[in-house]
């Protein structure tokens, strides 16, 4: 915000500086009204602020403001972008959208809660398929964000009630659509910080094909039996953070992906991503794919905390939904009872390949998992190692385990896959603690 006593100080400075140089008389009635139109400018920008209430909003929790927020959204917009603030409260809403430069900030007790009227998320296509759209939204746009320390809830329940009775009900594209709760489509330049995203239809937090995105300092839940629930996908999008995150969800804690099962083409890559200092507790663990068209490269996660959740690090993928994913690197991970350690499988939703296998031809959706790294890996209180599993036409490479310790009931297996590493102890209390499958490579120290 602009501080008129620091602009005064400046419009000094210049003065004195003109004067020394004999230069004031030609070029400060040339710069003093430039100076002012910046600074006006700017204090625009920076004062513009949108309060709800004041298009109409109730923050009842039983009048829908949906009408109330997008104006607020709108006007700020329309002034080159600002704050639209939600006092406490709970503001009941169907879909919004948020323009660019504009930031959704919501106050210690201010909820904005999702419409449970199922006709309030019209059609509209989501990833390329035939959707619903999202709670929050935002398209095509530019230096956006959502803070503060209030909760944005998706009231997933009926739609929860609904999914568990139909068969594929988690599958994009199969008629039987849910809406995700926040989609930024195609943006740049994301933030949110602070809030507690909880209780989605479907997947919660997901940017789309889009670049330069910082989520931190945030809480993602949902309940151990809601289907669906990852907390954040980040899909074909590049450069972005996550960073304090904490998800207690019904699956994925986080899940890379880039591509529809069976897509056409063509898809982006996910990429340049980093994970760093997240605690997850319920949910299906950190994930790439299995969704994965597009690939994925250079991927880091550091300081990650599990659990209680079905899965540690699981890097999924089948022959319909592949590309090249490599370059991932997974540091300074402790887990702790979770059901499986480390999955590395071209087989989803198998782990394992089925008893007679044979090379396949390959495709564009063919998966190519390779340099695969991971460092200072505890793991305790685990049912399964897990498995590293390759395609017998495309196998896993370059897997490097260094400084890993996992205490399992069952072992690790490993087929099609080129393993090597040092100071890798796996102990467990049922079978062989390593299992070498057909097309194993395998070099532990």
């Amino acid at each position: 915000m602009y501080d008129g006593r620091a602009g005064t100080l400046i419009v000094v400075r210049i003065s004195v500086i003109l004067q020394r140089r004999s230069l004031q008389r030609r070029f400060f009635p040339l710069i003093l009204p430039a100076f002012f139109i910046a600074v006006a400018a700017g204090s625009l920008h920076a004062a513009a602020s949108c309060n709800p209430h004041a298009y109409g909003a109730k923050g009842d929790g039983v009048a829908k403001d949906t009408a109330a927020i997008q104006a607020a959204i709108d006007a700020c917009a329309s002034r080159g972008g600002g704050t639209v603030t939600f006092t406490a409260g709970t503001y009941l809403s169907a879909p919004i959208v948020i323009k660019s430069g504009v930031t959704l900030h919501l106050d210690k007790g201010a909820t904005l809660l999702g419409s449970s009227d199922h006709q309030d998320y019209p059609p509209r296509a989501e990833f390329r398929l035939p959707d619903l759209q999202p709670l929050v939204s935002a398209i095509d746009a530019s230096n956006i964000a959502i803070t503060g320390e209030g909760v944005i809830d998706g009231a997933g329940e009926s739609w929860w009630r609904e999914a568990r009775s139909i068969k594929d009900h988690g599958i994009l594209g199969t008629g039987h659509p849910r809406p995700k709760l926040i989609i930024f489509d195609h943006c740049r330049h994301v933030r949110v910080e602070g809030i507690t995203i909880q209780n989605s239809p479907m997947w919660q937090l997901v940017p789309y094909y889009s670049d330069d995105v910082v989520i931190r300092n945030i809480r993602i839940l949902a309940p151990a039996h809601s289907p669906n629930t990852d907390a954040i996908d980040p899909f074909a999008s590049s450069h972005v953070v996550i960073d304090h995150v904490y998800a207690d969800v019904g699956d994925d804690d986080v899940a890379i992906k880039s591509g529809a099962i069976n897509s056409p083409g063509p898809d982006s890559p996910s990429r340049d991503i980093t994970i760093t200092h997240c605690t997850f507790m319920h949910g299906h663990g950190l994930s790439v794919g299995s969704e994965i068209a597009g690939g994925a490269q250079n991927i880091r996660a550091e300081d990650i905390h599990f659990e209680g959740t079905d899965n540690g690090i699981r890097i999924k993928a089948n022959r319909d939904r592949g590309n090249d994913v490599g370059h991932l690197v997974f540091r300074d991970i402790e887990m702790k009872n979770v059901k499986n350690a480390l999955i590395i499988s071209e087989y989803y939703p198998k782990v394992l390949p089925p008893a007679q296998e044979s090379a396949q031809p390959i495709t564009r959706l063919t998966p190519h998992f390779h340099d695969i790294k991971l460092e200072n890996v505890t793991a305790t209180g685990v049912e399964n190692a897990g498995a590293i599993a390759g395609l017998p036409e495309s196998p896993v490479r370059s897997v490097v385990l260094r400084n890993v310790r996992i205490s399992a009931r069952r072992g690790l297996t490993i087929g099609h896959a080129d393993v090597s590493g040092d100071d890798v102890v796996v102990k467990v209390t049922e079978g062989d603690a390593i299992v070498k499958a057909a097309g194993a490579n395998v070099v532990l120290h």
